[in-house]
């Protein structure tokens, strides 16, 4: 379907974004980073549903992050105890405070499906170090290619960082979704910078 040119109108109760999707084709180099040693990334494990809700809505709820809560528990397992699924915590002092997932369900390719920090450790060179990590262990395995997508509604740095740390843009779309905050998935007043009609 073409979208024609111009504006288009966005019904009441919805949210649209501009969606950019980046790839690599081989590991890049590791960009100096700021290391700190109460930081660490370890495989998640047997998180459960609530607790890995809280930390989703800890670093997604300013960016409208809503796909995880409309999940039940059952289908969050489902996805998270995946063997060809790594999902890490990022953690300062054994506090949770980010994720980086690995989907390696398309054979031969992994992407990366979340990515983020809370907002108490951006800008703090926890990202780049997080991401040195997540591409090391995504190249570890046989992939011949590594993926991500954002959109417009995440941070104002999340694509050009993703670019930064060796991504290629090749894909653009528009999404149309029922905006979480109309849903009752997060609170009206989430993400004051994005109006809710």
């Amino acid at each position: 379907m073409e979208i024609p040119d111009g504006y288009s109108d966005i019904p009441s109760g919805k949210t649209a974004s501009v969606v950019t999707h980046l790839q690599m084709f081989q590991r890049p180099p590791e960009r100096p980073e700021r290391s700190d040693v109460s930081w660490t990334l370890r495989k998640a494990g047997s998180l459960s549903g609530d607790r890995y809700r809280t930390l989703f809505r800890r670093i997604g709820e300013d960016w409208l992050w809503a796909s995880r809560l409309e999940m039940s528990d059952d289908e969050l397992r489902t996805v998270l105890d995946d063997p060809l699924y790594d999902a890490y915590l990022f953690e300062v002092e054994g506090q949770e405070e980010g994720l980086a997932e690995l989907d390696f369900r398309a054979e031969g390719e992994c992407e990366v499906s979340f990515f983020g920090l809370t907002p108490a450790m951006v800008g703090k060179g926890a990202g780049r170090w997080m991401m040195n990590r997540a591409l090391r262990f995504a190249w570890s395995h046989p992939i011949h290619r590594l993926w991500v997508h954002t959109c417009s509604l995440d941070h104002p740095s999340a694509l050009d960082f993703y670019i930064r740390s060796g991504f290629v843009p090749f894909r653009r779309q528009v999404e149309v979704i029922d905006d979480p905050r109309a849903t009752g998935l997060l609170p009206r007043e989430a993400a004051p910078q994005v109006p809710l009609l």
